[in-house]
């Protein structure tokens, strides 16, 4: 493979209607999970369910999309690209408009959970296929970084924007909402042509079920992992074994002439595997990030939601910024160059968080960190899709995308649960060292404190936790809050070795990017792969 043409040029007008639309249709598939994620206590009064329900129902809709996404972009193959777009995004409005109406938990978890996460599967493969077939050289690299700007933003921001709405509005309000921009995008459904698919038409039955239980498996292990659960191992192995029984039926498959739910040849492209690794490494900083610093700003300053928004807005502001800069310029500098910058400066934000997490006393401390770490993730986001799916023929580009979107939602529920996990380990491990080592409590009552404190004080700030000890003696009192001051930034600075290690190891990827040439768009020939 040769380097490639740094002189592309656009054989089409860019068209930026279709780019924001494409954009926006990302930005609503990200933003619905936070919406429901800040909208659970409200949920739970107006249609009298209970937290562990409508908990469950969103990690049956994480589920849902995991498990069947492989097969989302198969089934995008067979039914036409842009006519699983546009299923996928009326599965989504379906599920929003189900919340607008519902009383009860049950038409929530059928239309939101299981049609949303059956659209979600459908919809991200089929996506990122018509940004491939629309747009070439220049304007291609554009809009790969638009729409990954877009669905970080829609990661970063949503919380805020559904912490503002369901309080100043109702949570009602915020999925109406979104309904009607999918209204808007699919109204702009004129403007996108379909990417024809011309390989073989039987559908992969076994590899098909094997992909379910490998991704569902994973998956929900790592769901009930974060949730405190059993049989995690359990699940994990279940998850592993499909998977492997997944690569040996592809392999045992391609190798007797028959169709494949995916083409192992793919994984033999370094590219590929290069730029999948990126994108997952990239989330689980990403996901590790984003469970870790909420948590900082409402449990140890004691902020709300909406000013912990606002604290971590420099990081998707500045996010959005980089990736819409570096994406109008995106022929200047070559990709893994970018990359690797991108996970230099993503890491050197992280490192400066580590020293700042204890001594800080506002969410001032976290601007220039968070502004560093954002124009990292811009980069990334800018890069890494494009990297990834350029060299991919249109033919293959639907299973290319599934497994490209199953790296970059598999690295953010393993940032999430595994960055949350470890806090709360070293939560408890903290608590209880500290509260049998305290001179001032009295020793019958260390072990008291300690278990106390694993289960009520990691969820409630030190001024919340001041009025569960009403009664105590002063001095009780005045060593319980010391223990929690200092235990939590201890455990927050842990936390934040996750993003910290995923973002090492994304560098360490970068320079064996660095060392390959780069992909050359499928529509030049010879860079591309599975033509």
């Amino acid at each position: 493979m040769s380097l490639p043409n740094r002189g592309d040029v656009q054989t089409a007008p860019f068209n930026q209607r279709l780019a924001m639309l494409l954009a926006t249709a990302m930005f609503v598939l990200v933003v619905d999970t936070s919406i429901m994620n800040v909208s659970i206590s409200a949920v739970v009064d107006d249609i009298g369910a209970t937290v562990s329900g409508l908990q469950s129902t969103i990690a049956l809709e994480a589920l849902v999309s995991a498990a069947f996404i492989l097969i989302g972009g198969k089934i995008g193959d067979l039914i036409g690209r842009k006519r699983a777009y546009v299923i996928g995004l009326c599965c989504y409005a379906i599920g929003a408009v189900a919340m607008t109406l519902a009383q009860s938990l049950l038409p929530i978890i059928i239309f939101w959970a299981l049609i949303g996460g059956l659209g979600a599967s459908l919809l991200l493969p089929a996506m990122q296929s018509l940004i491939h077939g629309n747009f070439e050289g220049d304007a291609q690299k554009r809009v790969y970084a638009l729409v990954g700007a877009s669905a970080a933003v829609a990661a970063a921001v949503g919380p805020l924007l559904g912490g503002f709405i369901t309080t100043f509005l109702s949570w009602r309000v915020a999925f109406l909402l979104e309904a009607l921009l999918i209204v808007v995008v699919l109204l702009g459904i004129k403007l996108v042509r379909d990417v024809p698919y011309t390989g073989p038409r039987e559908l992969d039955l076994v590899g098909s079920f094997l992909s379910i239980v490998g991704m569902g498996g994973v998956v929900l292990g790592i769901l009930v992992w974060q949730e405190g659960g059993e049989a995690v191992g359990a699940l994990l192995a279940v998850g592993a074994v499909g998977l492997g029984g997944l690569v040996y039926w592809l392999v045992r498959r391609k190798h007797h002439g028959r169709p494949t739910l995916l083409d192992p040849d793919l994984f033999q492209a370094r590219t590929f595997r290069f730029g999948a690794t990126g994108q997952m490494l990239q989330q689980i900083a990403l996901g590790g990030t984003m469970i870790v610093l909420p948590i900082y700003l409402q449990m140890v300053l004691g902020y709300n939601a909406m000013q912990s928004g606002l604290s971590i807005a420099p990081l998707s502001l500045t996010m959005f910024a980089v990736a819409l800069l570096i994406g109008k310029k995106p022929g200047a500098w070559r990709p893994a160059s970018l990359i690797r910058s991108g996970f230099l400066l993503l890491l050197v934000g992280l490192a400066l968080l580590v020293p700042v997490v204890p001594r800080a006393d506002s969410g001032w401390w976290l601007l220039i960190p968070l502004v560093i770490a954002g124009a990292g993730l811009g980069l990334l986001v800018s890069q890494l899709n494009n990297y990834t799916l350029s060299p991919i023929s249109d033919e293959r580009v639907s299973e290319a995308a599934s497994v490209n979107s199953a790296a970059g939602s598999f690295g953010l529920s393993f940032g999430l649960a595994f960055a949350g996990g470890l806090m709360l380990a070293s939560l408890s491990t903290i608590f209880t060292g500290m509260a049998t080592s305290s001179t001032v409590l009295p020793p019958a009552e260390q072990q008291q404190v300690a278990t106390a404190l694993e289960e009520d004080a990691q969820v409630v700030s030190n001024a919340q936790l001041e009025e569960l000890l009403t009664g105590q003696p002063e001095e009780i009192q005045d060593e319980i809050i010391r223990i929690n001051t200092e235990a939590r930034p201890l455990a927050l600075q842990i936390a934040l070795f996750v993003p910290i290690l995923a973002g090492l190891a994304g560098l360490a990827t970068s320079f064996r990017m660095m060392r390959i040439p780069d992909p050359k768009p499928a529509g030049t020939g010879e860079g591309s792969i599975l033509g």
